[in-house]
């Protein structure tokens, strides 16, 4: 595994253009298969899940044209050509189940190992994918390490309310129900940004849906899909990672950002540590009026607290980056992530940066800022936001830290060390220290 060393305590200034958010392109990859016609994608980040997804393409007969350097992908699956028995989905990537829509839809099986997976964020179960494939004609079977998808003719449309508002059933429902026949209404879907993305390329496709960005979605089958272009938009993740560090190292930070939209309750969430978010003319910066410091509530005898849960709420990805912020300023805040329960284990690597960081339950920790903090060499779990929160931490505290296992920044954020040194942060990759 790789590691970062980091020379902490430098404020961090300048611009940064930001990368395309993982969690659209994904999905937008998985959803190229439903088309035998070509595909351009622009602004595809050079991160490790891609690079799979891309080999897997190319082991099952597609073209693939890249060029990293302008972050355009051309794909053509016409002469696609998937075996169940011989061809093995990637690994390490929970996003490899969406490629079983398009996979039933176009030859009607698929198979995905066991240990594909994603984030170390506790239990993530597999049943609300299961019952999607299944309500579409599907049939499941699970051998000793993998389970198996059949459908012998046209996916058939249906009516489905999911327990929760979960974003890749919600996405898998959808790659599911372009091209099955009939009309299909999901109730309870999830709204991200991302999960609009791939409704808005599945339509450019040519797919029928109704109900983009909210709880309801409605897709009318279509027989086929056609071809084109799209262009994805800057990651909003990216976008608070780098305006956070900024504020934590009492820098000045601008951030390409062509949808402020989006950020409203993020602005009102850094506005609770006295950071304030400004969005002019495509970009968008962070302010602190002094140190970093815990609003007090109104009323006075609670906490303050971040609420992390699927969108429209602050997005549980970003409750670590908040954590940290919460470690550097003066007072205390409670964080609430409703959404994993294994998500904050982390936290104790915290003290060994001195801060005092409480986990009352396995969904919510407490800290109580503005402590002496001191460098430190700390683990992180396989976890992309924690790897950063940590990180975000050392560079501000002056002297060297260490950031162990940092590896699954790197499926997320192409070149994110080399931006942090153009915004005048001393840190490296290393294998060993």
């Amino acid at each position: 595994m790789s590691h970062l060393i980091v020379h902490g305590g430098t404020p961090l200034r300048g611009r940064i253009l930001p990368s395309a958010n993982k969690n659209a392109v994904l999905p937008i990859l998985c959803a190229t298969l439903l088309t035998r016609e070509p595909v351009r994608l622009n602004g595809v980040p050079d991160i490790t899940d891609v690079r799979r997804l891309v080999a897997f393409f190319r082991s099952i007969g597609s073209s693939v044209e890249v060029d990293d350097a302008r972050g355009v992908l051309h794909l053509h699956h016409r002469d696609t050509a998937f075996d169940e028995c011989r061809h093995v989905l990637p690994q390490q990537m929970r996003s490899s189940i969406m490629l079983v829509p398009p996979l039933l839809a176009r030859f009607g099986a698929a198979r995905i190992e066991n240990d594909v997976q994603g984030c170390t964020l506790g239990v993530r179960e597999i049943d609300p994918h299961v019952e999607v494939m299944e309500r579409f004609g599907g049939d499941v079977a699970r051998t000793p390490d993998a389970f198996v998808v059949r459908c012998p003719g046209r996916l058939r449309a249906n009516r489905h309310w999911l327990d929760y508002a979960s974003v890749t059933t919600t996405e898998n429902f959808v790659l599911c129900a372009t091209l099955a026949a009939g009309e299909s209404v999901l109730t309870n879907a999830a709204s991200e940004p991302h999960v609009q993305a791939l409704c808005d390329f599945l339509v450019m496709l040519g797919a029928r849906i109704e109900g983009r960005g909210t709880s309801r979605l409605s897709i009318d089958g279509v027989d086929r899909l056609g071809g084109g272009e799209y262009t994805f938009a800057e990651d909003f993740h990216e976008i608070v990672t780098f305006l956070a560090l900024g504020a934590m190292t009492g820098g000045d930070v601008a951030v390409k950002n062509s949808q402020p939209e989006q950020f409203p309750l993020i602005d009102r969430t850094f506005a609770k540590f006295g950071v304030s978010l400004v969005h002019e003319n495509g970009w968008s910066r962070a302010t602190c009026d002094g140190p970093l410091r815990v609003r007090e509530p109104f009323t006075r005898n609670m906490l303050q607290k971040v609420e992390a849960a699927p969108w429209p709420y602050v997005p549980a990805d970003l409750l670590p980056i908040f954590i940290a912020i919460g470690v550097k300023a003066e007072g205390s805040a409670m964080f609430w992530n409703k959404v994993y329960d294994g998500a904050l284990g982390w936290t104790p690597e915290l003290s060994k940066f001195g801060a005092h960081a409480f986990l009352s339950d396995p969904h919510r920790v407490v800290t109580f800022g503005a402590k002496a903090l001191a460098p430190a060499e700390v683990e992180s779990p396989y976890i992309i936001r924690v790897a950063i929160a940590l990180l975000m931490l050392a560079a501000g505290i002056r002297g060297r830290s260490v950031i162990r296992n940092a590896a699954p920044i790197r499926r997320a954020h192409p070149r994110f060390v080399e931006n942090l040194r153009g915004l005048g942060a001393q840190i490296a990759w290393t294998d060993d220290h």
